[in-house]
């Protein structure tokens, strides 16, 4: 079990620098569906890990990031099926 949180963990951490790191270059925008996805993603994933080694400083701040990232999918999803 250990190492499918330790496997989840570090895609966690993958998954958020590479979203800093497209959107840093601009590759992607930070409004994007991708970049959410990957912020979503790695948010949970790092919430799964750190709350699994009781790390809840940094659980706590995962949930917040997953909490900030979700609103901003759905703004975007709206904005989407609104007829223009």
């Amino acid at each position: 079990m250990e190492i499918l949180i330790d496997i989840l963990g570090w895609a966690g951490s993958a998954a958020l620098l590479l979203g800093y790191g497209l959107n840093s270059y601009q590759k992607i925008k930070s409004n994007s569906l991708i970049f959410l996805g990957l912020n979503i993603f790695g948010g949970i994933s790092l919430i799964v890990y750190t709350a699994f080694y009781q790390a809840y400083a940094n659980t706590a701040l995962n949930v917040v990031w997953v909490i900030i990232a979700i609103p901003a999918v759905f703004k975007i999803l709206s904005k989407e099926k609104t007829p223009r």
